[in-house]
């Protein structure tokens, strides 16, 4: 079965062709990270413009890419959110103005799902297995149990551990996207040289809002020259701790044979190498590639769904989010 994905939630515009949820025949992201550069984030109003501008021409290259056409897919696959709303209903509208003209089926995508079936790529894992969803907006650990039967154990209280990245890579003077580049930073710093605090929540949950203030209050008693790549390597190996420690735990205290990640966090080097030395319980982790968004993910997402009607959403369990509601609406209406 062969599933068109796309994926336009933030600042990337993004097309895939996956076989059988599984089989990645062409995966395209096209980013937009130098457009937003000079905002210090993502700008709403940008990200629209520029997917709007790519996206005809990204799709039909996919499938010249893969030597296919409409005719020969079997469903289209889009995400419906979490994400920016005036981002999502720029992939939205194409999804559903191609499901119409060639009669094919529409699958609307929850975006963190399609994060965790991002290690569905290229892989024969299968569920049961305890995640480590770990994103910009999102910090969860979720027990799957089946394709598509999850059950969320924790999630972040406040700041997302993305979030916390791209906050303190802004504190450093890094440019956008601050989380990337303090990874980068940090390679070059001593992850001992300053000693920050780890919040006391419920093993199952996360908190990252307190570690923020403290290295913000740091900074300003500093004095002007302090390594900046110390500090950098000194909260990464915090956060990296914190992920380590409590999905180990998890996967401990409910007896999962498997550890999963996922989300853009997932991609981050010294995260993977401590969770791979310190799990005595089988890791796995997404193909770097699959790590941040991209449409490979949504389209072995919409497989997954396929069969489940879209009335009764399998996906709300991730997020009551506004424009996953919004998209959803629109979903059912064109259905």
């Amino acid at each position: 079965m062969l599933i068109l994905g796309i994926e336009t939630s933030c600042d990337e515009t993004c097309c895939a062709i996956v076989e059988d949820g599984r089989r990645v025949i062409v995966n395209n992201v096209i980013s937009q990270i130098e457009l937003h550069k000079e905002f210090g984030g993502v700008k709403p109003s940008v990200a629209k413009f520029a997917h709007e501008e790519v996206i005809d021409d990204l799709i039909n290259k996919t499938l010249r890419d893969a030597k296919l056409n409409f005719e020969s897919l079997d469903a289209i696959a889009v995400t419906i959110g979490p994400g920016l709303v005036i981002s999502l209903l720029v992939g939205f509208k194409k999804a559903k103005e191609l499901s119409k003209k060639y009669t094919k089926k529409l699958i609307g995508v929850n975006h963190l799902y399609a994060h965790i079936c991002s290690n569905f790529l290229e892989s024969d894992l299968e569920p049961p297995f305890i995640c480590l969803l770990a994103s910009g907006g999102h910090t969860q650990i979720i027990n799957v149990k089946t394709f598509t039967d999850y059950e969320i154990l924790g999630s972040t209280l406040d700041d997302a551990c993305g979030e916390a990245f791209d906050k303190i890579g802004r504190l450093l003077g890094l440019s956008y996207p601050g989380g990337p580049n303090l990874e980068i930073l940090a390679t070059s710093g001593n992850p001992e040289a300053f000693i920050l605090p780890e919040a006391k929540v419920n093993p199952y949950d996360f908190s990252f809002s307190g570690l923020k203030t403290a290295v913000l209050r740091l900074v300003q008693k500093l004095p002007e020259n302090y390594n900046r790549a110390d500090l950098a390597a000194s909260f990464q190996e915090n956060v990296t701790n914190t992920l380590v420690k409590k999905i180990v735990w998890a996967a401990k205290k409910t007896n999962t044979k498997k550890i999963v990640i996922a989300g853009g966090v997932s991609a981050n080097k010294t995260l993977r190498k401590k969770l791979l030395e310190v799990s005595d319980i089988p890791v796995y982790m997404p193909d770097l590639k699959y790590c941040t968004d991209n449409a490979a993910m949504v389209a072995s997402a919409g497989y997954l769904l396929k069969d489940i009607p879209q009335d009764t959403d399998a996906m709300d369990v991730f997020a009551k989010d506004p424009s996953c509601i919004k998209l959803k609406t629109l979903l059912k209406a064109s259905s």
